[in-house]
């Protein structure tokens, strides 16, 4: 196998799901993980939960690598990343001076046990394997997965807040990471020793000011629809830790969205009606009460979708290269046939997976991308997301979960934004259609039914507006039923 041409712009499906599948590469990742721990029987399953391609790049896969301490009875899953590049990472090599030193803390803190190294290179392979918490661009993360630091990092947090000041606080926490994407983002979750001394805190780690900006924003909306968003709340940070760049947020509990549109019911249905409700409130929060806010227009997004968040899919999907361009082609034209509004308070990435049912009603969580920008992008991003999640799971009542949302935005919004909004549903099925796994047997079938939503309702907003409508035609790709990754 070439690997350059496999990760070169015209890339074979087949190719990146043999990386991320065959017996071979799984092999010799597993010999890699071993020849990092303290002995090889310490290696349990490893679990594929995301990849990522990029062509003529690289192709990145996540991991969660199970582990046994030495003398402990379980495994703990660990976070890991692989990278497969034609040409090497130039930027990695350049870090990676900074990358040693940041695993020689690691080490000294104790928080690479059960592993001696954190980093690895196959030649062979053009393979780089990174194990969480190593990152060069975040060298934060590693004192931030000390249960020493977190002890101390919130007992100044709670004191600050005078948070129950003579209530007695745990003595120590355990770290587990949720999210580990090198480059990217991170969070861990600290989970008290003492139950009943404390309770569970998230850590999302920034860089720059976006931390202070992203805490900034999410207290303001929680105040906001405290008092207008009509039973449904936002959850409130607890802090910005400017000196760790991160930001900590109480555990909210309950469940997203996306795990009840898998069992569709009433008390599913009138959660997404509140949580219509909830968007046009958050809609009407004042741009200067958020604080300073980035300018997005529909422009930018399709900018950025032609860009980067579909490149993947004409490289592994020749077919579907022309459908996309001129699906967006023809957005921007539709674009300009729609009457505007001065841009307001937006999500910015408003989905299901960030709509959570609790005991106590819907709450909304990640304003980490709010922005200045039409309102119809939350609402077109948010019925997008509905197609693709009942698309995936092959669920009924698709028009019926869409319905029930819009009822409870929709009262009082203007007819324009929500034709916008159906514009910027087809262009956001396009680009959300990056979140069918690449090692999903149906990710072709699924990607091309979410083009071909996305051409529907396109199609639609033309035959509104009193124009032809244009569907680029493509033959639909049989593929054999899912299964489970494991290696």
């Amino acid at each position: 196998m070439n690997l350059a041409d496999a990760l070169s712009e015209g890339g074979q499906l087949d190719v990146i799901r043999w990386l991320l599948r065959a017996p071979a590469p799984r092999r010799a990742l597993r010999d890699q993980l071993k020849g990092l721990l303290f002995a090889p029987h310490m290696l349990g399953p490893c679990r594929l939960r995301r990849a990522r391609f990029k062509p003529g790049r690289k192709l990145t896969a996540y991991y969660d690598a199970l582990v046994r301490a030495e003398g402990a009875e379980g495994f703990r899953a660990r976070p890991i990343a692989v990278t497969w590049e034609s040409d090497g990472d130039a930027d990695r090599r350049r870090g990676e001076d900074d990358l040693a030193a940041i695993e020689a803390e690691a080490l000294r803190h104790g928080v690479a046990a059960p592993f001696r190294q954190l980093t690895a290179d196959l030649a062979a392979w053009s393979m780089h394997v990174q194990v969480s918490p190593l990152d060069a661009r975040f060298p934060r993360l590693v004192r931030l997965s000390d249960p020493g630091h977190v002890r101390d990092l919130l007992a100044d947090v709670y004191a600050a807040n005078d948070v129950a000041r003579d209530q007695p606080r745990p003595r120590g926490y355990t770290v587990t990471p949720v999210s580990y994407h090198p480059g990217q983002r991170h969070v861990l979750r600290y989970d008290p020793l003492d139950a009943a001394k404390g309770g569970t805190v998230f850590a999302k780690l920034h860089t720059g000011d976006g931390g202070a900006r992203a805490f900034g924003v999410a207290r303001h909306a929680a105040d906001w629809l405290a008092e207008h968003g009509a039973g449904v709340t936002a959850v409130r940070p607890l802090a910005y830790v400017a000196e760790d760049a991160v930001v900590l947020y109480p555990r909210v509990f309950g469940a997203p969205l996306c795990e009840h549109l898998r069992r569709p019911g009433q008390g599913v249905a009138r959660c997404l009606e509140r949580a219509g409700a909830a968007l046009c409130a958050l809609h009407r929060l004042p741009p200067a009460v958020a604080g300073p806010l980035q300018r997005h227009d529909f422009a930018e997004e399709v900018a950025e979708i032609a860009r980067e968040a579909s490149d993947h899919i004409p490289a592994l999907l020749p077919s579907m290269g022309p459908a996309i361009d001129a699906l967006l082609g023809r957005a921007r034209e539709l674009h300009k046939r729609l009457p505007q509004e001065p841009p307001t308070f937006t999500h910015g990435d408003f989905k299901s997976e960030h709509v959570w049912a609790t005991p106590g009603g819907p709450t909304l969580i990640d304003f980490d991308t709010s922005c200045l920008a039409d309102p119809a992008y939350d609402v077109g991003k948010f019925l997008a997301d509905l197609q693709l999640w009942h698309t995936t799971y092959a669920q009924p009542g698709l028009e019926q979960a869409q319905e029930r949302f819009l009822s409870g935005y929709a009262p009082g919004a203007p007819d324009g934004r929500l034709l916008r909004a159906r514009l910027y549903e087809a262009v956001e099925l396009v680009k959300i259609a990056r979140r069918v796994p690449l090692f999903d047997h149906d990710w072709a079938s699924l990607t091309e039914q979410a083009i071909r939503r996305a051409q529907a309702v396109m199609s639609d907003l033309g035959r509104m507006l009193g124009l032809p409508a244009t569907e680029p035609s493509f033959r639909r790709r049989r593929q054999p039923p899912r299964k489970g990754v494991r290696c």
